[in-house]
Parts: C-alpha cells; sequence; structure tokens
C-alpha cells in the first residue's frame, strides 16, 4: 500500500479547505486532509480533527499569540495554550504512525517547521502578499518545492529563489458558458460581516439587476425587491455559472471560481494578513483582469461599475487561467513517488 500525502488544511475563512478538496480529487485515496473543523466536511477523502489552536474559541485567528518572546523561524507561538500542545501532538503522532510520504501545508509555518522535525518532506501553499519575512522565506526554505494556487502573472515574490522554486496552478478556464443574470456578491468568511445597507443600495441603484449576497451579510433594515440574502453557499460554482457579474474579495477560493467560469468580476479586496487580497487586485488591475474598488463604492457609482465589468475584455482575464487545480493533485502524486523511491 502507498505511503499516504497529509494535507495540513488552515482553519482561517473556508478557501483553504476548498483548496484541498479539489486537489486531493485527483487522487482522493492518496490524502489525509488534516485540521480543526474538518470532521463531516471532506466528503469522501479521510481526514484527522485537529485540536483548536486559536487564542479564544470562536476567534477569526488574527495570529496574534501575546508570547513575551518568539523566534523569527515562527508567527504563533503562545505560552500554556492547551490546543496547541494537543494539535501539534496529534499532528506528530499521525506523522509517526502513518508514515506520510509528504506533508502539504496550506498554511503555516509552524507545521510545516513540525513536519519537517518529523522527518518528513514538505510542500508548502505559498499564497500572494508580502512573505518575504524571516519564518515565511525559512519555511520555503525547508520546503521541497512550493505550490502557488494562481498563475504565475499574479506572483508578485521579489525573490528569484522562491519564484524558482514554485509550480504554478491556476484554475482551468471552462468553455462554452452562457453569460448568466444578475449580480454575484460573495462575502468571504476570514472577515467582518458585509453591511447589508449597502448591498441593499447598491441593488435599489440597479432595478433592473438581481442581487444575490451570498456569505457573512448583515441583514438590511429592508431587504428590496431584486435582492436575496443566500447564507453561505457550499455549491458556490453553480450560483456563479448562474450570474453575469460577480462582486467580492480577492481571496484564491473565490477567485479561482470567477476565472474557472470566466466571468466579469469587481474585486473588493478584504484585509488580510501580509496584504495578501491587496497585492492580488494590485495585479489583477495591471493585468486588466477585473475592475478594483479599493473600498464599497456608493449606490450611484454601481451602474457605471457594471457596465466597465461587463466590457472588460474575456482575453485579460482568460490570461490568468491554467491547467487547473486538479493537476496540483497530480503532481503531488508524482513528487510523494519520487520521494518514496529516494527511501
Amino acid at each position: 500500500m502507498r505511503a499516504p500525502i497529509g494535507y495540513y488544511v488552515h482553519h482561517q475563512g473556508d478557501g483553504h479547505r476548498q483548496r484541498a478538496l479539489e486537489i486531493a480529487a485527483a487522487a482522493p485515496e492518496r490524502f489525509v486532509l488534516l485540521g480543526t473543523g474538518l470532521k463531516g466536511r471532506t466528503g469522501d477523502i479521510a481526514c484527522v480533527d485537529l485540536e483548536d489552536d486559536r487564542p479564544r474559541r470562536g476567534d477569526r485567528f488574527s495570529g496574534q499569540d501575546e508570547a513575551p518572546v518568539r523566534p523569527q523561524a515562527l508567527h504563533y507561538a503562545p505560552y500554556h495554550h492547551a490546543g496547541v500542545r494537543a494539535r501539534t501532538a496529534r499532528f506528530a503522532q499521525w506523522i509517526s504512525d502513518t508514515k506520510p510520504a509528504l506533508m502539504v501545508i496550506d498554511v503555516s509555518v509552524e507545521m510545516a517547521m513540525l513536519a519537517r522535525l518529523c522527518a518528513t518532506p514538505v510542500v508548502y501553499v505559498r499564497l500572494v502578499g508580502d512573505r518575504s519575512d524571516p519564518a515565511h522565506l525559512d519555511a520555503f526554505r525547508g520546503a521541497e518545492a512550493l505550490l502557488a494556487p494562481f498563475h504565475k502573472r499574479l506572483d508578485g515574490a521579489r525573490t528569484k529563489e522562491v519564484r524558482d522554486k514554485t509550480h504554478y496552478f491556476a484554475p482551468r478556464c471552462k468553455s462554452g458558458l452562457k453569460r448568466g443574470s444578475g449580480v454575484l456578491v460573495v462575502h468571504g468568511r476570514g472577515g467582518d460581516p458585509l453591511d447589508g445597507a449597502k448591498l441593499a443600495a447598491a441593488a435599489e441603484a440597479t432595478p433592473a439587476k438581481m442581487w444575490t449576497g451570498v456569505g457573512p451579510i448583515e441583514p438590511p433594515p429592508i431587504i428590496p425587491p431584486n435582492l436575496k440574502l443566500a447564507g453561505w453557499i457550499d455549491a458556490l460554482g453553480d450560483e456563479i455559472d448562474k450570474a453575469e457579474v460577480i462582486v467580492g474579495g480577492a481571496g484564491d477560493g473565490l477567485l479561482n471560481a470567477v476565472i474557472s467560469a470566466d466571468k466579469p468580476f469587481v474585486c473588493l479586496p478584504e484585509p488580510r494578513a501580509y496584504n495578501e487580497q491587496i497585492a492580488k487586485a494590485e495585479r489583477l488591475a495591471v493585468l486588466g483582469a477585473s475592475i478594483v474598488l479599493a473600498r464599497w463604492p456608493q449606490a450611484q457609482q454601481w451602474p457605471s461599475i457594471l457596465q466597465s465589468a461587463l466590457a472588460l475584455s474575456p482575453a485579460d482575464r482568460q490570461q490568468i487561467s491554467g491547467q487547473g487545480l486538479g493537476a496540483a493533485g497530480l503532481w503531488l502524486v508524482d513528487l510523494a513517488s519520487e520521494l518514496e523511491a529516494r527511501r
């Protein structure tokens, strides 16, 4: 029996889980996902639930550990945290018992270092943003390879050694899709809820368009007839396929789905660590692949914004499509076989 490939899934937002599932679907029998809150949410892919390491239950994980001292090679290393102790112990025990061929880390420099300390090769999932700090660079240096779930054209990394070590897997653009109708607004789980009053005002300013809001959105005092608040939808791809224009942040999960569906996109980057979404939005603007806005606009601006989005050249957004995340799964399987052969 072939050794499994472990895949650590971070719990900030839901994009890491979605990406892991898409990658692992290429060879579901080979992958085991490890992370917090995975039980019952990985389909036919095996998983190991890890104890929560957040400072407080329900915290969105700011990454601040309030430790008085910390080595530069770590971002998050709190004192006296029972969840961290149990989490790292279970992670290390799983590696000891299972002897995986490879650990994919998406994302955590601490778990990447722990996997290396457990004598296991690591592939680190590298995201956009300024990750030139000592901890990230050490994690990159210690990895067998780096996996970027985006097109090389979106990469703003300044370090040649990091770029050369990176394997890029951009989403594959579907062909022959219908244009769709209406505006789909997707708000991620990793930040504060969207102000529903602003969304309602946008819908009122464009009465001929049906608006659908997905994700954590504060209900407005009055919901106009052309606005539907759908809550969170796991099958988001179906909603994206049906829409005419997509509005949302610059998270990898949403952006990849938009690219895959070849839909006009209005990007409103949300605050994230290391300026991840801002950096990605800047590249989208340079490439002409999206309408990029620094903040939610005034209601009266929405008609022209939607018109501009529909006027975007499909070729400009298709230039950041690629072979798809399924190809990343097959690459990881091949890499695991190569590493096993070296044993």
